[in-house]
């Protein structure tokens, strides 16, 4: 069974969002669930510090042993970080995908977009339907 932290949003292509700092900027993973769907990520690619990315769109990809899946921008913004840790060890994101695993951080141009991502609750039901 894969771990949904209540705390965070959640979009329809398994990407969590997070307002770590409360300053704006949220920080993107992927969930539990799909690193486990994904297998060992082997590589990740992934949308550099100023670009801009638009909610539902393909900004970056992670390979694993698998395959390749895209990455999705869960929120439109410009991206202020990637993490760093990931460019030599990618697998932090199987290991630790809601903490150390994290992809990229983004602020959004409206905050109010937020609101309109999956609670933990309503994702972990679109895993069972």
């Amino acid at each position: 069974m894969s771990q949904t932290p209540p705390d965070l949003h959640y979009t329809a292509e398994h990407e969590w969002v997070a307002d770590p700092d409360g300053d704006g900027a949220v920080r993107v993973g992927i969930t539990d669930f799909a690193q486990g769907e994904l297998g060992d990520i082997v590589y990740v690619d992934l949308p550099e510090a100023g670009t801009t990315v638009q909610a539902g769109t393909t900004c970056g990809e992670l390979e694993s042993t698998k395959s390749v899946s895209d990455v999705y921008a869960p929120v439109s913004g410009t991206v202020t970080a990637t993490n760093p840790a990931l460019g030599d060890t990618p697998e932090l994101v199987n290991s630790d995908p809601y903490g150390q695993g994290w992809l990229f951080e983004v602020r959004p141009d409206d905050a109010e977009e937020l609101t309109s991502l999956m609670d933990a609750t309503a994702y972990s039901a679109s895993l069972e339907s």
